[in-house]
């Protein structure tokens, strides 16, 4: 039986054929402008958004609009050339109405602080994400291969605010889709950066001062991380502005944990940049110290350590007494956790080096604390730290350690004879008043505090 020859062009045709026929909205265009008619229809037919919570929606229906999708952006991947300006405007409209969409009420009421576990943040993904993902593939890539000046007719500043917007959604793989675009435009739209830094600040102001609930916060610091690493020295008045205004109270809020490691890397950038700026940074952190929250203590402990590191040593004279002293409160804290942080803290070079660079008072309240831990703390692990602590510190300077457990000595004399003299008057006030009493039985009982307060009045009270 004879063999036919098939040549290779016809091989093709057969196959292109084939495709076509199964696969008719692939079909390849004959000319240019039917290809963008074509186009244009897939676009138009992608602007139509569904909801997912619809009954009535159909699932063949949402599963074509997603092909729709994925062969758009297969074709802004495949092809070579810029977006025609024809094209350009229904499809920035497409993504408009795909993205800029009512978002649901948050799923959890509670603060976001308690949303730190994994499985609490899985119920929030959005049913809209196969359409979304693709979505915003489509926008990366508009704006990766799309010259400025085209692209700045429709990504105007209320794209942006409309964009911005987005980082409320609670799905956390919209936020890391969104956050690449945002930067992306930030990157490229140089003339826009200034009002895209102004509106993430007013929204960052208004979850540190308003609602201090925000799913994006950490999202928005990681775009901020990459803007001031970009900054030159010396810093803008601007942004040393955004730095005291904005990142130092977003240590306050009950969310930090969510967001930490970002916040606490804008703000080591910044200090890296400009040393002389971390006196401004550990002061403010001083002044927003959790009353409370044994977590953020540990955070915070943390950060001031590496602060210590990046400030300009001639500060350390004037931090040392305020530092000390919150890290030794932090050393007695009744959380062992706490004072095991706070303990370690001795083990940093710069941190020592900056407490004995510090006044005698300094090291008087270092004495005060580690001495009171090992008489009253009820953890055996914090004593024995303490204890390690003590010692080294008395080999490092055994004449300053000295002279603050003297000074530590004679302030505990001086308030134990306060204390006596205040017992005194008190008897001195009790016995006049029972004296009174005694003479005159039936004049109204006037207690000591009321019997103090009218010889105060009277000018006639004498210690």
């Amino acid at each position: 039986m004879g063999s036919m020859k098939i040549s290779p062009s016809t091989t093709r045709r057969t196959l292109h054929d084939l495709f076509e026929q199964e696969n008719p909205h692939f079909a390849t265009p004959c000319s240019p402008a039917s290809g963008n008619e074509e186009l244009l229809s897939t676009i138009s037919y992608c602007t139509f958004v569904f909801t997912f919570t619809d009954p009535s929606e159909s699932p063949a229906q949402r599963d074509s609009k997603r092909l729709q999708l994925t062969r758009l952006i297969s074709i802004l991947k495949s092809s070579k050339k810029a977006v025609n300006e024809r094209i350009l405007g229904p499809l920035v409209a497409m993504i408009s109405a795909n993205l800029f969409r009512p978002l649901p009420p948050p799923s959890n009421t509670s603060s976001i602080s308690e949303l730190l576990e994994e499985e609490d943040l899985i119920s929030t993904f959005s049913p809209l994400w196969s359409h979304l993902q693709i979505v915003y593939e489509i926008l990366l890539r508009l704006v990766n291969s799309t010259e400025q000046n085209m692209l700045r007719e429709y990504i105007d500043h209320s794209f942006l605010r409309n964009l911005l917007v987005l980082f409320m959604s609670e799905d956390p793989r919209e936020r890391e889709s969104l956050k690449n675009v945002y930067h992306k435009i930030y990157s490229k739209f140089i003339s826009d950066r200034s009002f895209m830094r102004k509106s993430m600040t007013d929204m960052l102001l208004n979850y540190v001062f308003e609602t201090e609930k925000h799913p994006g916060i950490a999202d928005l610091l990681e775009i901020w991380g990459t803007i001031i690493n970009g900054f030159t020295v010396p810093i803008k008045e601007e942004h040393k502005l955004f730095l005291m205004r904005v990142l130092i109270p977003l240590h306050k809020t009950k969310g930090m944990q969510v967001y930490y490691k970002q916040l606490a890397y804008c703000v080591s950038q910044f200090v890296q940049k400009e040393p002389m700026l971390g006196g401004v940074v550990v002061r403010g952190i001083l002044r927003y110290w959790p009353v409370a929250n044994c977590q953020k203590e540990i955070l915070l402990i943390g950060e001031l350590e590496d602060l210590v590191e990046n400030i300009d040593p001639d500060q350390y004279r004037k931090l040392a007494l305020p530092l000390c002293t919150q890290i030794t409160k932090c050393i007695n804290s009744w959380n062992s956790q706490v004072a095991e942080r706070a303990l370690y803290v001795w083990n940093n070079e710069q941190f020592v080096k900056m407490a004995l660079i510090g006044t005698v008072e300094v090291f008087t309240v270092i004495v005060e604390g580690m001495e009171k831990n090992l008489k009253w703390h009820w953890s055996k692990s914090v004593r024995q730290l303490t204890e390690s602590v003590k010692v080294m510190l008395e080999e490092m300077d055994p004449d300053l350690y000295s002279k603050g457990l003297m000074d530590m000595e004679a302030k505990e004399s001086m308030a134990q004879k306060e204390d006596m003299k205040r017992k005194k008057i008190w008897e001195r006030i009790e016995l006049e008043a029972a004296k009174n009493y005694f003479l005159n039985p039936q004049v109204v009982y006037v207690s000591p505090t009321q019997h103090l307060c009218m010889q105060l009045r009277a000018g006639q009270y004498q210690p």
